[in-house]
């Protein structure tokens, strides 16, 4: 029997985040997720009046086509998902977690696919040329992640992502991006924290629903050679099969010049993969009221309310300082105060105090579910 919270989800990918219309095309790329949450997104492309496209797929043939990979092999299956891309006007792409560390022995190979593969496939062509959304899908692993039951898990996931009125969030940032837009300087302060940057003539882009789910955060991007300073982050944060934890970045005009975390070397292995891991592609605000616990699974946890990541690798084309890499790792450091709080400027202005916003321009990003 149909799981009715799926057929949901589904209506809600299909007609607000990616907004198919009547003939276009939709690739639905199904990452270990039950066939009947795939059959959901399918009804739903038809009943839009779209053409699915499917890609069924899972974490062990990813390992299989990764870890005797060359540059070749990689650049030959790209061309063929690259075309395929090419063809669609929308992308949904949701993943479930079978295993955290399936990737984490094979990083090398890992990170040679990011660069010749990921960049061609999704970040030059699917986030500049399709209508696309990606999520999770509730699974035993991820219940495990986030601390909870897996029935208590999957009530929590469906409210999040199903239950949050995204039209009013939409309006609230839009209201916030207002004043946003005239910002120029930011300082963040925190424990082991103290950084600024500009985002000076950088737009704020409001994510409400359309690229991910469960969504809420509005991002810019720091103007590349500006940042300075020190930043850790308080989240754990899994890359390439390893949970980094404890990661720490130090700044020098834009450039990061000395990284830390429980594995140095692993870590600054991601920032060598190309030059422009070392420089920042976005700067975002969280502020979805229903998640609140960081779960090591970064669609949840950068739209953590009262949180901000800070974002090693590649720029988004809507909000671009340049920076161009296979890598996008979104870091989350949490400032409410149980995590230890933490402080905002903008042109030297305090708006935001331990994940509470005080500047009255801002007030209207304190969501409530």
């Amino acid at each position: 029997m149909a799981d009715p919270r799926e057929q949901k989800l589904a209506e809600l990918l299909v007609t607000y985040s990616v907004q198919l219309q009547k003939g276009e095309s939709c690739l639905i790329n199904a990452v270990d997720i039950p066939t009947s949450m795939t059959e959901a997104l399918i009804k739903a492309v038809y009943a839009a009046g779209g053409y699915p496209v499917v890609n069924l797929w899972n974490q062990r043939i990813e390992r299989a086509m990764c870890e005797d990979a060359t540059e070749h092999s990689l650049a030959k299956w790209a061309d063929v998902d690259t075309y395929r891309m090419k063809q669609m006007d929308a992308f949904i792409g949701i993943r479930g977690i079978a295993n955290v560390r399936e990737l984490a022995t094979i990083a090398e190979k890992t990170n040679l696919a990011s660069k010749y593969y990921n960049t061609p496939v999704h970040m030059k062509t699917r986030l500049t040329q399709t209508k696309w959304v990606v999520l999770r899908y509730p699974t035993e692993v991820m219940a495990m992640q986030a601390g909870k039951g897996t029935v208590e898990f999957e009530e929590f996931f469906y409210k999040v992502c199903t239950q949050v009125d995204y039209n009013a969030m939409a309006a609230a940032m839009a209201e916030a991006k207002t004043f946003l837009d005239t910002v120029d300087r930011v300082h963040i302060k925190a424990k082991n924290t103290d950084l600024t940057f500009s985002v000076k003539g950088m737009p704020w882009v409001p994510c409400a629903g359309r690229m991910n789910i469960p969504d809420g955060e509005i991002y810019s991007c720091p103007v590349k050679d500006s940042v300075n300073g020190t930043i850790t982050y308080n989240a754990e944060s899994t890359y390439h099969g390893h949970c980094f934890k404890d990661v720490s970045f130090t700044f020098k005009d834009g450039k990061i010049i000395e990284a830390h975390a429980d594995d140095d070397a692993l870590l600054n292995d991601i920032l060598d993969i190309d030059e422009g891991a070392r420089y920042i592609g976005e700067f975002a605000l969280g502020c979805n009221p229903g998640i609140l616990e960081p779960m090591d699974n970064t669609l949840f946890d950068e739209k953590i309310f009262g949180s901000i990541h800070f974002t090693p690798g590649n720029a988004y084309e809507d909000c671009d300082n340049t920076n161009r890499s296979a890598v996008h790792w979104d870091l989350v450091q949490i400032q409410r105060p149980e995590y230890g709080g933490g402080e905002m400027y903008f042109d030297d202005v305090l708006v935001r105090k331990d994940g509470i916003f005080v500047h009255p321009r801002l007030a209207c990003l304190n969501l409530s579910l």
